[in-house]
This record gives structure tokens, sequence and C-alpha cells, in this order.
């Protein structure tokens, strides 16, 4: 992240949203990762958890934190991302998960996160079932971006607001399981970098945004609503 201008302690805006945020309930009808029993076998995803973490600007903006995965890495490799990963079995739960990743890849002290909110489960394109966990940082000065750069080539931040907006976006329809759905693509640009956020990170922040903001996209959202079958296996890849 480039150095930037940022509240010292938690202000009486993050404090009002980390009230509102806490009270938020996941909507199980904006599910986007359910399962279909088929006969006696059920497929069951495995579990994955991404961290949302927010911070403030002086001029009273929220932004997110995002990272560039490393060019080296087998799936998903130079794609921009949440950090976040798969559970594994010493996580007491989603938020462990979303910040011990947090950690690993680019060096954010879970001390420094204050979980508010967990979100709807969505679908990974390897058939994850990913959390989005809502973190707060109150004081973004305290984090030094250390990427692992076995995982990750960039740590930046940006607006979080820009995901409701229909600005430097674009979508295309895709359709799988008879499910017609959109994905969405943002172009973004800071310290000279040009990055894409799209697909799964995309639609997360779009839905983090709606949650935070209070209000829908200027565009239409069209979020899928998988039934998975049970006789899809590990292997199987979402267009």
């Amino acid at each position: 992240m480039a150095s930037i201008n940022t509240t010292h302690g938690k202000s009486s805006r993050l404090t009002t949203l980390a009230q509102q945020l806490r009270l938020y309930k996941p909507d199980e009808e904006t599910d986007c990762a359910t399962t279909t029993p088929v006969g006696s076998e059920r497929f069951t995803p495995k579990k994955a958890a991404v961290l949302i973490c927010l911070f403030e600007q002086s001029d009273g903006g929220l932004r997110v934190i995002l990272t560039k995965r490393s060019s080296r890495l087998s799936t998903h490799s130079g794609e921009v991302s949440l950090p976040g990963g798969k559970a594994e079995e010493d996580d007491v739960d989603d938020a462990d998960t979303a910040t011990r990743e947090a950690k690993e890849e680019i060096g954010l002290d879970p001390s420094l996160v204050d979980v508010v909110a967990y979100l709807e489960p969505f679908l990974s394109k390897h058939l994850l079932r990913v959390i989005p966990v809502i973190g707060i940082l109150s004081d973004a000065n305290a984090f030094t971006p250390t990427p692992n750069v076995a995982e990750v080539d960039d740590v930046f931040d940006a607006p979080l607001e820009m995901f409701l907006k229909d600005e430097n976006r674009r979508c295309e329809q895709r359709e799988w399981m008879g499910e017609k759905y959109l994905v969405h693509y943002f172009d973004y640009e800071t310290g000279g970098k040009k990055y894409l956020i799209w697909g799964l990170t995309a639609g997360i922040l779009i839905r983090a945004a709606s949650i935070v903001y209070q209000r829908q996209p200027d565009f239409v959202e069209q979020n899928p609503k998988f039934k998975v079958p049970g006789d899809l296996n590990k292997d199987t890849i979402m267009p």
C-alpha cells in the first residue's frame, strides 16, 4: 500500500459502522453457495474465508485492503483478491481463518482487526464455500504490509464505494447449471499501477459495499444462486 493519510484510533464513524455491522444477519435468500442432495449423497464444498479489511482515510472515505496474487501460484495467479484462504483444522471459526491467512499473506496482525460481521457464503470457481468476514482496521498507520512473496506480488487499497458505482466497470453474462449470472470487472489505477478486480472478489465487494452504505449498486448485480448437485467432484470448475 502506498503512503496514505489515515485517521489515528477509531473515529466516531468507524465506531458507528462497527455497531451497524454487528447487527447484520446473513440473508439465506442471497446465499450463493447452497447445496442440493442427490440420492443419498450430498456435495459439500470445502470451506474458505476472506477478510474484507476496512479502514478510514483522513477525508472520511472507507477503503479496503486488496492483494495481487503471485504470478507463480497454480490457481488464480496474478489476480486481485482479498486476503484469505482455505479453512484449517485448528481454525476456531471463519474469522480465525480469514485473519490467520491475512497475517500469513500480508503480515496483518489479527489484534489490529476488529471483526464485526460475516456475509452470506459465495461459491468460488473451484467450488469452495467462501465466507466473507468484515473487519475494521482502526489505525491503518499501525499496519505495514509485508507480503509473503510466495503468495503475493502486491498489496494495495481501493475505495469501497467504487463497487457501487457504474464507472470503470463492465460485465459479461455466463451460465452454469442452468443459472445465468453476471461477472463484473472493475478497472482501478493507483500509484501508477493498473489493476483488474473481477469475478468472485468483485462480487463479494459489491455485496459488502451495499451493506456498508445501505444502498443498492447503480447497476444490475444478478448474483448466481447455485443449487449444486451431489454428483460433482473436486475437479469441477465453474465457467
